[in-house]
C-alpha cells in the first residue's frame, strides 16, 4: 500500500472522475485530459495501492472492493478542497461564469426556475444553473456525492452535516377542466368523492397528502390515474372528468396557462414547505451564498396564493 507522504494527489483526481462516471472516456472528458492520460494515472495509482480499482465490463469499468470503499472518502475531501477554495475566492455574479448543479423537485422548478433565471441573467449573466431532478430518494446522494451543490423540494430532515432552509408556505387547491361537474355549485365532500382524482407522484407512490387526511376521517378517494411528471397533467384534465388536488401556486399556474378551474378543496389539508438543503462545507462558499440569498428572495416575491398564516400547522410529510 502506497504512502500517502509520496502518492501522487493529481491521482486522486482521476481516480474520482473514474468513479464518478463508471467509465474511462467520459472521466477523461470531465477532467478534460486525453483518454491515454486517464489511462496512465489509473496504472501509477493501481501500482501504488496494488489493486485493480477498476475492472473491465461492457460499456465502462465496475470498482472493485477497495475502489468502493475509496470512493466516498476521496470525493469528499476533494469536494472540501475545492470547497476551501471557493470559499476564499472573491465572487462578483456581474462578471462570474460559474456553472450551478442544483437539484430541484418538479414542483419546485415549476414554481422557482422560471424567476430564478430571470433573476440570474438580470445579476449574474455568465452563470449557469443545471438542474436535475431531486425527490426523497435520491437528495442526499446527489449532494454527498457533489452532483448538486443544493437540493429543493419537499425533503425530510437532513442528516447533521446539512443545513436545511424552509421557505413558500401554502394551502392546496383542486384544479379541473372548465365545464367540469365539479367546477360549479358548492363543492361539498361529497361531490369531491364521487369523480376519480389524479395523483402526480414522482416515485410512484398512491398515496398524496390529501389520502392521509382523508384517512383520518374514514374516507378515500378513487384514484383514476398516478402520474410520475406535471408535463401531461393539463391535457389529462382537459379531456377527462378527473380532478388534482395539489399546491395552490402551482394549481394557479396550470390554470392561467391552461384554461383550467381551480375550486377550494374541500378537506382540511394542513399545508407544507418546501425545504432548502445544502452540505454545510458550502457555507462559507461566497457563491453559493449568493444563489441561496437569490432563491429565497425569488420565494418570498412570487404571489402567495392560498398562503397560510406564519403560525399555521404543517404536513411535514406532505
Amino acid at each position: 500500500m502506497a504512502d500517502l507522504g509520496t502518492l501522487d494527489l493529481n491521482l486522486l483526481r482521476v481516480f474520482d472522475a473514474v468513479a464518478r462516471e463508471r467509465h474511462v472516456t467520459r472521466a477523461a472528458e470531465r477532467l478534460h485530459l486525453s483518454q491515454p492520460a486517464v489511462s496512465n494515472a489509473l496504472a501509477r495509482l493501481r501500482a501504488a495501492l496494488g489493486d485493480e480499482l477498476f475492472l473491465r465490463r461492457p460499456g465502462g469499468v465496475e470498482p472493485t472492493a477497495l475502489a468502493l470503499s475509496l470512493a466516498g472518502p476521496v470525493a469528499e475531501a476533494l469536494d472540501r478542497i475545492a470547497g476551501a477554495i471557493l470559499a476564499q475566492a472573491p465572487f462578483d455574479p456581474a462578471t462570474t461564469d460559474r456553472v450551478f448543479p442544483i437539484a430541484f423537485s418538479e414542483y419546485a422548478e415549476a414554481v422557482l426556475a422560471p424567476p430564478l433565471i430571470a433573476r440570474m441573467q438580470l445579476e449574474a449573466p455568465g452563470a449557469m444553473l443545471a438542474i436535475r431532478h431531486a425527490d426523497r430518494t435520491n437528495w442526499e446522494a446527489l449532494l454527498a456525492e457533489g452532483q448538486a451543490v443544493l437540493a429543493l423540494g419537499m425533503l425530510p430532515d437532513p442528516p447533521a452535516l446539512y443545513t436545511r432552509l424552509r421557505l413558500l408556505p401554502e394551502v392546496f387547491c383542486t384544479v379541473m377542466r372548465a365545464g367540469h361537474p365539479l367546477a360549479e355549485g358548492e363543492l361539498t365532500l361529497e361531490r369531491f368523492l364521487s369523480v376519480p382524482h389524479l395523483l402526480h407522484s414522482p416515485n410512484g407512490s398512491r398515496d398524496g397528502a390529501l389520502d392521509g387526511m382523508l384517512a383520518r376521517t374514514g374516507h378515500k378517494r378513487r384514484l383514476g390515474a398516478v402520474v410520475a411528471h406535471l408535463a401531461g397533467v393539463p391535457e389529462i384534465l382537459r379531456g377527462t372528468d378527473l380532478v388534482m388536488t395539489l399546491s395552490a401556486r402551482l394549481a394557479q399556474l396550470l390554470a392561467e396557462a391552461h384554461g383550467l378551474v381551480v375550486r377550494p378543496t374541500p378537506v382540511a389539508i394542513r399545508h407544507s414547505r418546501l425545504s432548502l438543503v445544502f452540505h454545510r462545507r458550502c457555507e462559507a462558499d461566497a457563491g453559493h451564498a449568493w444563489l441561496r440569498r437569490l432563491i429565497l428572495g425569488v420565494a418570498r416575491e412570487i404571489t402567495p396564493v392560498g398562503a397560510p398564516p406564519e403560525d399555521a400547522p404543517e404536513e411535514e410529510d406532505a
